[in-house]
């Protein structure tokens, strides 16, 4: 049986001025891992729009799309596209969970939630010709996950081809948070066994990792057994946690010891009056700077995340955040303007206060206000966003925040990190092209490399400095 997936590209990577480099910086694992389930005859096919075109002129058994809420109208299009050539169309994904009614028009399956066990329930029904229309995932567990796919992933388009994910969801509810509507009905938060995770990494070549976990501190057992089994593995890796968990114990030294070397940090706000109505209660009372202090201190950088727009934010916010970001030295930070998605509590509550201006999902990129501000303007938010991101990478910003850091190491490799990140788009566009992207990982991997003390003349080891994230 032929069975193709696709992963349209979302709305603001086709744009023409999109971050090609942004968009081809890890291959995404969610239809990689459904394949996994297919029978061993099937001739299976994986597409990614944003590091390939979407060939069309075929005719497969089954068409799989995952759909994000700014490719939703454009996975409809395909969808269509194949269902009028009478193929047999599934579609999930986040937006399809938020939306069922909307998504079945244009599908004769549609999932809802995660497809670990709803999947392989539908492949079973379709062999016997009784397909249902509407698959619920029951059952929440990775314990019997099979090895993804990884043979159907097109390596050399991606920078860092080694993603991984050990984990589903997250252990909090933000307000805003997009996961919290897919996980609904389950179990929000679970991860996979530490010995099946440790074989999946044995497996990947090469020395980086990339952990696309949303959380991947978030269960302290797991989490401290994966990196007590990665000790000695010789790996360098990122990934994602939040302030509290990286305060609480010795988690984050276990996770510098097993290679850690850059994290995404949810920040959002400076206010505590946002962060009580973003209900991110494991922000609240926390330290910011000992967080910051503590990762540097053990080689970690950082990739901080912020949201504007919270009804709490002013005129000043902007300047605030970026100024506090510099001096923090922060290596990269991510700005968004805040965007109620179907699905969340923010979207109920603007709902039913009628702040929602549209549903053009398209628009919902955290790039475009859509909905009624309260104490800025719209325009005086797409216009701070715009502001924040330039002004942070402003080449003064960069030299000032490399400043920071008391290691003369530190400060070049920041400054050549995070500049190389944003101020180098045609080198990074020519590389895309020339199909070349994949050949820049050894530089990634040794910058990435943890610098070993050494001792000086006085007998006293020097510390070692922070590696780029």
């Amino acid at each position: 049986m032929k069975i193709k997936m696709i992963l349209p590209a979302l709305t603001e990577a086709k744009s023409p001025y999109w971050r090609p480099i942004k968009y081809s910086l890890f291959p995404p694992l969610g239809l990689a891992t459904l394949a996994a389930y297919c029978n061993a005859d099937d001739e299976i096919t994986l597409q990614d729009e944003h590091v390939e075109e979407i060939d069309t002129s075929d005719k497969p058994d089954i068409v799989v799309i995952q759909i994000y809420i700014t490719n939703a109208f454009r996975a409809y299009r395909f969808a269509d596209e194949y269902r009028k050539k009478v193929c047999y169309v599934c579609l999930g994904g986040l937006h399809v969970t938020s939306l069922p009614e909307e998504a079945i028009p244009h599908a004769d399956t549609i999932f809802l939630g995660p497809g670990e066990e709803s999947w392989p329930r539908f492949l079973k029904d379709f062999y016997n010709g009784n397909a249902a229309k509407i698959y619920i995932s029951s059952e929440r567990t990775l314990e019997t996950i099979p090895p993804i796919r990884r043979d159907l992933i097109k390596r050399h388009l991606y920078l860092v081809p080694n993603s991984i994910v050990v984990s589903r969801g997250c252990p909090h509810h933000c307000s805003f948070c997009y996961k919290d509507a897919f996980f609904e009905g389950g179990k929000s938060f679970y991860t996979q066994r530490v010995d099946a995770a440790l074989a999946e990494i044995e497996r990947l070549p090469g020395r980086h990792l990339y952990f696309l976990d949303d959380h991947l501190l978030g269960n302290q057992h797991f989490a401290s057994t994966l990196f007590e089994g990665m000790r000695g593995m010789n790996r360098v890796f990122q990934g994602a946690s939040t302030i509290d968990a990286i305060l609480r114990g010795d988690l984050i030294e276990k996770a510098a010891e097993a290679g850690l070397r850059s994290i995404f940090v949810g920040f959002e706000t400076l206010s505590n009056g946002n962060l009580i109505q973003s209900n991110k209660k494991q922000n609240l009372g926390r330290d910011y700077t000992e967080a910051i202090k503590r990762l540097h201190s053990l080689g970690v950088m950082i990739n901080g995340s912020f949201v504007f727009g919270l009804d709490d934010d002013n005129k000043d916010v902007f300047k605030r955040t970026v100024d506090w970001a510099v001096k923090q030295a922060l290596t990269t930070s991510t700005f968004h303007i805040l965007t109620p998605y179907p699905g969340t509590k923010l979207f109920q509550q603007m709902q039913a206060e009628h702040r929602i201006l549209h549903k053009q999902w398209d628009l919902y990129d955290t790039r475009h206000v859509v909905y009624q501000t309260k104490s800025l303007s719209p325009v005086e938010l797409k216009k701070g966003y715009n502001w924040a991101y330039k002004s942070f990478y402003t080449w003064s910003n960069i030299f000032k925040a490399s400043l920071q850091h008391d290691n003369i190491k530190h400060v070049v490799k920041h400054f050549a990190y995070a500049g190389g990140w944003k101020k180098f788009e045609p080198l990074w566009n020519f590389v895309i092209k020339t199909q070349g992207l994949n050949k820049m990982l050894p530089i990634l991997e040794a910058i990435l490399s943890k610098v070993q003390k050494r001792k000086n003349v006085n007998n006293n080891t020097i510390s070692p400095f922070p590696a780029i994230a």
